[in-house]
């Protein structure tokens, strides 16, 4: 197994694993992965066997938190800012419970790390809450956003 930074030629894997592990509504295009690729290609990882098998991903900014427009407008990213954040988690059906997206989640808290950055932001479903907080991430209660109509969870990991 090989974590690296992304390519741009990985993102047709990125898209499809995506599509694997997201109902449709909360699923990234691959439109958007390009577009968000060409704005933060620094903060795309990916693991690969052979091929890519899983990925993160998320932007940068100053604001203390993961607006829902940070998903849709590639713009908002900031690569000065304090806080990275987490958009996508994914690693292929046929890999997981493997603790591949324990790689994956180090590989992300080391860039931040190495970044100097002061913390980074997710949002996850309730029965990934647990799995966060064994990173440290802090539960802050149940998001406001509305992503893809699903209930979500605010969480927070300082560096």
């Amino acid at each position: 197994m090989l974590l690296r930074q992304a390519v741009i030629g990985d993102i047709e894997a990125i898209s499809h694993i995506e599509s694997l592990c997201f109902p449709e509504a909360e699923a990234a295009t691959y439109e958007q992965f390009k577009e968000r690729f060409n704005v933060f290609s620094e903060n795309f990882l990916v693991l690969e066997d052979k091929d890519v098998i899983g990925f993160i991903n998320g932007n940068t900014s100053n604001i203390k938190g993961l607006p829902d427009a940070f998903y849709e407008d590639a713009s908002l990213h900031d690569p000065s800012g304090d806080y990275m954040t987490v958009f996508g988690l994914d690693v292929h059906p046929n890999y997981q419970h493997q603790g591949l997206a324990h790689t994956l989640m180090n590989g992300y808290i080391t860039l931040a790390k190495e970044r100097n950055k002061k913390g980074i932001f997710l949002t996850c479903k309730d029965h990934l809450i647990g799995f966060y907080e064994s990173f440290g991430y802090k539960h802050l209660g149940v998001s406001s956003s509305t992503h893809g109509e699903a209930k979500w969870n605010d969480m927070y990991l300082e560096i």
